[in-house]
């Protein structure tokens, strides 16, 4: 098997793993607070916060800017120990100011977050967020390490390491359960209460981040501080950075007017909550799919486009899409007809499933060209030009901020949540065929027309998979069916509706001799127990 097969695996593994314990931990959590609610909304903006930094971090500056660094400084005489030691030591002190600059400024990040918050769920919410905020550093620190683990191919612990996380998360919230029962509402939260919910949080991405330091020894490294930041490239790489920093403060302006409006439906509707638990079903087969198959492939696509093979960075975006559709094709088929079990994973009624599954089919629209955005974005950083993706990233946050608003304008407090989430579609859509086109441009062609073609047939193949899928819904009860009495009921309900789904897939396009099953299937297999 190829390392770039074996490196998908483990990823790939992981990432499962990894996934499903987060899902008990969102159960956990909304067993605790509620998903449609004052509460579970005020935690929401407190707990993203520290996110959004990691996001500027993680997207900004890592993916972008160092690993394809890294694997420069690969090439010297010490293997790139000094080049990561200063940028290590860099990394770490920036991270503790901007988390300490951050905690001072926690008021005045949740109301520029959630400007129609009541008084008291401002209140609620600012305290969350001095407990939450500090995860910014150890966000960062896993981030950092994780990412120069990557870089020297050694892919396994920077995805196994949530796990831990979501050990921690699930024990720290069912001990808050335990000790205080449900809390949704603002008026009944305690100091003590705020603690252990939101402390529990941010203990969950210390741990995360401190496992890590155990796989030093693995990639071949020795890091010490070093704080001469003379010959670590600082100015090369502030100017690729600078462009991954304006696009990603891009994204937060324009995810910050889409809290603001989802904060109008705060209390009664689907708002931030409820959003974000939609996203984390939305990025389930992301995740799984497009970062265990994707991640190794860049680490290659950065060698190839470094030694300026672009024949071979062609063939290797060929190779990821079409590795890449063969399965997220799948599961937005699956995800789709399993809308409203699937989000009863992170409801407490029946009713709340029914009003939450619009949001989780609106982020649907933009599962697959995501997944092709993967691939092309990155091929742009392996070739250092970070400044084109900002461009077209730019025009898709203008999008957003222009839909958000939009929806506000003229939908009711119900129908807002899925109203923000389809116009995000729409934009990110838009980005990916501007950006294909841009990346066209620059290599002289990327096959654009033979993967897209092969998205077709994937496409075609899933409708009656997915016909066949909402038929076992059907058969299942549909809404007045078992599957929406638990969030494990909702769970297994989806899984039942996925295997039907991926079943009769796989059945049409070996059917039709796909040339791309086989390859995908030999992928797949490599995820079951040897005996």
């Amino acid at each position: 098997m190829s390392s770039i097969g074996r490196a998908s695996v483990l990823i790939g593994a992981g990432t499962i793993v990894s996934r499903v314990s987060g899902l008990l931990r969102g159960i956990v959590l909304v067993a605790a607070i509620g998903t449609i609610g004052g509460a579970g909304d005020a935690f929401a903006v407190a707990n993203q916060l520290p996110n959004n930094i990691y996001a500027i971090i993680s997207t900004g500056l890592l993916t972008a800017v160092v690993v394809p660094q890294i694997v420069k400084a690969a090439a010297h005489a010490d293997g790139g120990q000094a080049f990561i030691s200063k940028l290590f030591t860099l990394g770490t002190v920036g991270l503790i100011a901007a988390a300490v600059l951050a905690s001072i400024a926690a008021p005045l990040l949740v109301r520029v977050y959630a400007s129609e918050f009541t008084a008291d769920q401002l209140a609620l919410s600012t305290a969350f967020a001095y407990w939450c905020l500090p995860q910014i550093f150890f966000y960062g620190l896993y981030a950092l390490l994780g990412e120069i683990l990557n870089a020297r191919r050694v892919f396994g612990p920077y995805t196994w390491a949530p796990i831990v996380n979501n050990v921690v998360s699930v024990a720290g919230f069912g001990a808050f359960i335990v000790l205080f029962g449900p809390q949704t509402q603002v008026g009944t939260w305690t100091p003590t209460m705020v603690a252990i919910l939101a402390g529990t949080a941010t203990l969950g991405i210390v741990v995360q981040a401190a496992v890590l330091m155990f796989f030093w020894r693995r990639a071949g490294l020795a890091l010490r501080p070093d704080f001469r930041w003379k010959g670590v490239g600082l100015r090369h790489i502030g100017r690729l950075a600078g462009w991954t920093f304006l696009m990603v403060v891009a994204g937060q302006l324009a995810g910050i007017v889409q809290s603001n409006v989802l904060s109008g439906a705060s209390g009664e509707d689907p708002a931030m909550f409820a959003s974000q638990n939609a996203w984390l079903l939305f990025m389930l087969p992301y995740s799984i799919i497009v970062l265990s198959i994707g991640t190794p492939y860049f680490t290659q696509l950065s060698e190839h486009a470094t030694a300026g093979r672009d024949d071979e960075v062609r063939a290797d975006i060929s190779r990821s899409i079409r590795t890449l559709g063969f399965f997220i094709v799948a599961s937005t088929a699956a995800l789709a007809v399993a809308a409203v079990p699937a989000s009863r994973i992170f409801t407490q009624t029946r009713q709340e499933a029914e009003a939450v599954a619009p949001v989780l089919l609106c982020f649907l629209v933009c599962l697959i060209p995501l997944a092709v955005l993967f691939v092309v974005q990155r091929t742009f950083y392996a070739y250092n030009d970070t400044r084109t993706p900002f461009f077209f990233t730019l025009l898709q946050c203008v999008l957003v901020v222009a839909g958000a608003l939009l929806a506000g304008a003229v939908l009711d407090r119900g129908d807002l949540a899925a109203g923000v989430a389809l116009t995000q579609s729409v934009a990110s859509t838009v980005q990916v065929i501007v950006a294909t086109v841009l990346l066209h441009r620059r290599l002289g062609g990327i096959g654009t027309a033979s993967w897209l073609l092969t998205l077709a047939k994937f496409g075609v193949a899933a409708l009656p998979a997915g016909a066949a899928g909402w038929g076992v819904w059907v058969l299942l009860g549909a809404e007045a069916g078992w599957t929406l009495s638990s969030p494990l009921a909702g769970a297994l309900g989806a899984a039942i509706i996925g295997s039907i789904v991926l079943a009769v897939y796989i059945g049409i396009l070996a059917l039709f001799r796909t040339p791309e099953l086989e390859p995908a299937l030999a992928l797949g297999r490599r995820f079951l127990p040897q005996r």
